[in-house]
Formats: C-alpha cells, sequence, structure tokens
C-alpha cells in the first residue's frame, strides 16, 4: 500500500511539472491555432499533452490569456491537492510497519534475555545489555525505521522521473546517468567511516551506561571511601571520548545533505549547459519547451537524491546498532530444550550425581566440580559446607540446568535431567538465595511470582507460614503495597522472608537454599529460620551455609573442598575426630 500509494502521489507531481512547458509555450504564443478536431484521448503521454493543450488553447482563445492561466493554477491546486492525499495514505500506511518492527525487535531481545544462560549475564557488563537493548533500539528506530519510507519513496521518485527525462531527452538523461552514480560511489565510501565510527561510539556509550549502573547500585560505597572524585574522573574521560565519537559521527552525518545538494546542483549546470547549447544549435529536435521540462523534472530529482543520501547514512549508523543487537539475538543457549524433550514426573526416589565434573568456558584450566558422585533420598535434607569457591552453588546450580554439565550425569528418579524440559524440571525446585530478588511491585506479586492463578488466601496463607504476614499487614496497603527496586522499602529480613513466601506458595518437592541467613541480623535470622523449618518439612532440602549452626540439625552434611565432597556424615559424627568440619566448627566458635 506505501509503494501504490507514493506511486500515485509521484505520479500527480510529475504530471503537474510535465505540464508546465507546454502551458508556458500556449500562454506566451501569439498564434494559438486549435485543432479541427479533439484529440483522441488515451494514457500515452503524447496523448495527454496533446488532449490538455487543446482545451487549454480552446480556453486562452475563447477567454483570453488570464482565463488560461486560472485555469493552470487550478489544475495544479487540484494535481497538488491528490498528490498531498497519497503521500499522507503511503505514510499512514507505513506507521503500524515502523512501529510493529520496533515492537517485535524489544520483544525478541527481552524474550532472548531471559533464555540466556547465566554464564552470559556473568560474563557481560549490565550496562552493555542495557545499551543494546534500549539505547540501540531506539537507534534502530530513528536510524533504520524512520526512514523506512524514504527507502521506498525516493527511489521510485527518482525512477519515474527518470523515466521522463529518458522520454524527453534520451542524450541528456544518459549524462545524468552516467555521473549521478560517480557521486554515490564517493558518498558510499564516506558513509564506510561513519559505520566504523559509530560503532566505537556506541561501545563508548555501553561504558558510559555501564558507569552509571555500577555507581548507583553502589554509591553507599562510593561516598564511605570518598570516592566520588575516582569515578568522576573515570566518568569524564569516557565521556570526553564518547563525545569526541559523536563529533565525528555528526560531522559525517551533516555532511551527507550539502554534499549531495552540491554534486547534484554541478550534475545540474553540466547538463544545463549541454542542454541548452543543444536548443540553440538547433540539434536533436529538443525544442526549449521540452527543455524547461528536462530542466524542471531534473531539479526535482534533487531533494529525492539527498532525501535517499541523508536516509543511507542514517540507516548505516543504524545498522551499527542492528549488528550490536544481533550479537544479542545471535548469542547461543548452552541449555538448550530439544523439541522431542519429555516432562519431568513428579518426583518420587532420589536425586544422584554421578560422576559429574565442570568447569566454566571462560576459565577451561579451573575445575569448579570434580568427579562427584552422591545421593540425595527423597525427604531428606543435605547441607553442603565449605570455604567459598569450594563448589557448593555450582554443585545446586547444575541441579537446576542453570549449566549443564560437562562429564558425568545428573539424575533425578534414575533419569538423567537433559532428556527433561526445563521447565518442567524448574516447577519442581524451589530456590531461596542470599541476596532476596524482589521486583518492583506489589508484595502479593512478588510473592505469587511464577505461581499462576495463585489466590488471596493461598498468598496469606504463604506468608504466615513464613512468618511474614504480620509485618506486611502493618504495611500501608497491605498486600498491594509496592516495595520498591529490589524490595529496598522493607529490610533485609522482611525481604528474606518474602522470597521464601515465594517459595511456599510454589510447594516445590525440592528445596534450594543457598545461604538464606547469612546477611541477617540475629533477630531476622531467628524469624527467617523459623520460617525455613516450616518451609523444609516434608520436603528433599539442599542448603547451602557458612553459618554451621543453622545446619546442626540436617540429616547430612556434605564438607567439600576444591571442587570434591571430601567428608559426609551427620554434625555429631563429624565433630568425632579430627576432620576439616571440625575445623571450621571451631573457627566458628562451637
Amino acid at each position: 500500500m506505501n509503494i501504490l500509494f507514493n506511486g500515485l502521489a509521484i505520479l500527480f507531481s510529475l504530471v503537474s511539472l510535465a505540464m508546465v512547458g507546454p502551458f508556458l509555450a500556449i500562454l506566451f504564443d501569439e498564434s494559438l491555432v486549435i485543432p479541427d478536431s479533439v484529440p483522441q484521448f488515451d494514457f500515452t503521454i503524447n496523448s495527454l499533452i496533446e488532449y490538455f493543450k487543446y482545451h487549454l488553447s480552446t480556453v486562452v482563445l475563447e477567454n483570453g490569456k488570464a482565463k488560461g492561466l486560472l485555469l493552470i493554477c487550478v489544475l495544479v491546486a487540484v494535481v497538488f491537492f491528490f498528490k498531498n492525499i497519497f503521500r499522507y495514505a503511503a505514510l499512514y500506511a507505513l506507521i503500524p510497519i515502523r512501529n510493529g518492527v520496533v515492537k517485535d525487535l524489544r520483544e525478541e531481545i527481552y524474550d532472548k534475555i531471559l533464555k540466556l544462560p547465566i554464564s552470559f549475564l556473568n560474563e557481560q557488563r549490565k550496562g552493555d545489555i542495557i545499551t543494546r537493548t534500549s539505547v540501540d533500539v531506539v537507534e534502530v528506530e530513528w536510524g533504520v525505521l524512520s526512514v523506512l519510507e524514504s527507502m521506498f519513496k525516493e527511489p521510485l521518485t527518482i525512477l519515474l522521473y527518470l523515466g521522463a527525462l529518458l522520454y524527453i531527452s534520451p542524450l541528456l538523461t544518459m549524462i545524468v546517468l552516467i555521473v549521478l552514480p560517480l557521486t554515490g560511489v564517493f558518498i558510499a565510501t564516506i558513509a564506510k567511516s561513519l559505520k566504523r565510527t559509530s560503532l566505537a561510539a556506541q561501545s563508548k556509550q555501553s561504558n558510559l551506561i555501564s558507569i552509571f549502573e555500577e555507581t548507583l547500585g553502589g554509591l553507599r560505597i562510593v561516598k564511605a571511601f570518598n570516592a566520588q572524585s575516582n569515578l568522576a574522573s573515570k566518568f569524564e574521560k569516557e565521556n570526553s571520548e564518547q563525545t569526541q565519537l559523536m563529533n565525528k559521527v555528526m560531522h559525517r552525518k551533516e555532511l551527507a545533505s550539502p554534499l549531495t545538494e552540491v554534486l547534484a546542483i554541478s550534475v545540474v549546470v553540466l547538463v544545463l549547459y549541454i542542454g541548452g547549447k543543444i536548443v540553440l544549435e538547433g540539434e536533436m529536435r529538443l525544442t526549449a519547451e521540452s527543455f524547461i521540462t528536462f530542466m524542471l523534472i531534473f531539479s526535482q530529482i534533487i531533494n529525492p537524491a539527498k532525501a535517499l543520501t541523508t536516509a543511507y547514512y542514517r540507516v548505516v549508523k543504524g545498522i551499527a546498532s542492528m549488528d550490536r543487537i544481533k550479537e544479542i539475538l545471535d548469542e547461543a543457549d548452552d541449555v538448550k530444550d530439544e523439541s522431542n524433550k519429555l516432562q519431568l514426573p513428579a518426583f518420587t526416589k532420589s536425586i544422584e550425581y554421578k560422576n559429574v565434573s565442570f568447569n566454566y568456558d571462560d576459565q577451561s584450566n579451573a575445575i569448579v566440580l570434580k568427579n562427584i558422585n552422591s545421593e540425595i533420598n527423597k525427604g531428606q535434607t543435605v547441607a553442603l559446607v565449605g570455604s567459598s569457591g569450594a563448589g557448593k552453588s555450582t554443585f545446586v546450580d547444575l541441579l537446576a540446568r542453570f549449566f549443564d554439565v560437562k562429564a558425568g550425569s545428573i539424575l533425578i528418579d534414575g533419569q538423567d535431567i537433559r532428556n527433561f524440559t526445563t521447565n518442567s524440571l524448574r516447577s519442581q525446585m524451589g530456590i531461596v538465595s542470599q541476596d532476596p530478588i524482589l521486583f518492583n511491585d506489589t508484595v502479593f506479586n512478588n510473592i505469587a511470582l511464577g505461581t499462576a492463578n495463585a489466590s488471596k488466601e493461598e498468598v496469606i496463607n504463604a506468608a504466615k507460614i513464613a512468618n511474614a504476614h504480620l509485618f506486611i499487614d502493618k504495611l500501608e496497603n497491605g498486600y498491594d503495597t509496592f516495595i520498591g527496586d529490589r524490595g529496598n522499602k522493607l529490610s533485609g529480613g522482611e525481604k528474606q522472608r518474602l522470597t521464601i513466601a515465594r517459595a511456599v506458595l510454589k510447594n516445590p518437592p525440592i528445596l534450594i537454599l543457598d545461604e538464606a541467613t547469612s546477611s541477617l541480623d540475629a533477630e531476622s535470622e531467628k524469624l527467617v529460620q523459623e520460617a525455613l523449618l516450616k518451609l523444609m518439612q516434608n520436603r528433599t532440602s539442599i542448603v547451602i551455609a557458612h553459618r554451621l549452626s543453622t545446619i546442626q540439625h540436617a540429616d547430612e552434611i556434605w564438607v567439600m573442598k576444591g571442587g570434591k565432597i571430601v567428608e559426609q556424615g551427620k554434625h555429631s559424627e563429624l565433630l568425632a575426630y579430627d576432620s576439616f568440619y571440625k575445623k571450621l566448627a571451631s573457627l566458628q566458635g562451637f
């Protein structure tokens, strides 16, 4: 529809220009002759010109030149009215496409981020990802989609105008077709450097947003260590470099329009000289009125050429951003669900690690887990202890398939978890981490996260089990209270109890507690610990803990060191001999 309406708009514009030459010749010619019969009307160019000449000559001879001039003005007004009607219709048709592409692109990026492996997000700076999913998308919108209409319209305009020029004078048109591509090559050369500079500028933009994000997240520490000047200097350096790059980008971008105009006018002057010489010498049957029409139409090619060149520059700049977005969209997912994956049935027996080894891709020489062989029976509580870096968190991350094992296998009820979809696997797990992950939403929605169609009664009951109902009830709007970014309107203990309530509501058969009480004060820890004990009842639980006092009643304690399970047993059993666990316990004073 856009191409159709643009074609009609260009056609009406061309008609108005084509009328000017013959009309001028009639208006200023004293010896007008009306043909004996009305010219036969058809849709050829010659027929249209002769038909208008006949009727205009009749009006001029019968009513005078003033009436003829009025007729010309009315015709031009009508033609331009229809031209602009179709012009608006063309733009109207394209708007849903332009906005729809942006919508789809944003959704595709967001969906991809939700599917990306944890390893990718750990390796990338948040600021860079945010830049690619926000600033770069805006750049694509303004750099590519905003000129999408121009990319359809201007080439069509130039082609139709060149067709008219070719009809009027093939020789002059050939000169135009030889010279114009040479100017295009010159412009394209400059555009290549624009893309390179745009990529560098967008990279610097990512650095700036990363600094912003890190500063906002660590402002308390920045102020506490009087590091404002250091960060300010770092930001100013990156900002200055980005500004210099953007200056180069804008210099090249703004060069497009004047450069195109200068080159186009040079071509106009050349054609004007050659065509004028042909008219004066009476060669090749080129009349003055035909030459005037040719130059009028040719002059109208300049603006579409300028617009096309400007659009090309903007597209090149936008493609630089699109390339950065594609890096995210094309990122491979290490943990894939094949189409033939099965749904994991209800957990009934045990979780087993068989010869499991693992290392992160960016640390190929550092083996995080080494030949782990262990089994957790249904209903059992197993605690993982050990120094930082021993592999405890990786142990549970592999069970939830945040990463896939590099060697060996993890079995649930005797079946490899890689045979099942990640959704069906994780639906049977509840995770409470050291850092409570909450969202800028209501208390109700944070507790009900991932639990479809949860009722108010179910959410309240979960909050009560998690020792959270009392403080929620005291909030301004109760369960409908917004808790701020990452739940910053709540205390640490309150946030943790909300995440426990979320796990209670999910009611998973397998529970993973990753140092859930390590960052709390004594009073909050007591409340959270009580909530955790309620949560762990009748569930299979894996508890990671640094505070050994919190896991004394575990069915088994596994001590990890250097990626291996070096000791296992109950609390009293491990204290009965000179164990590594006993050394850890003595360091904590019990």
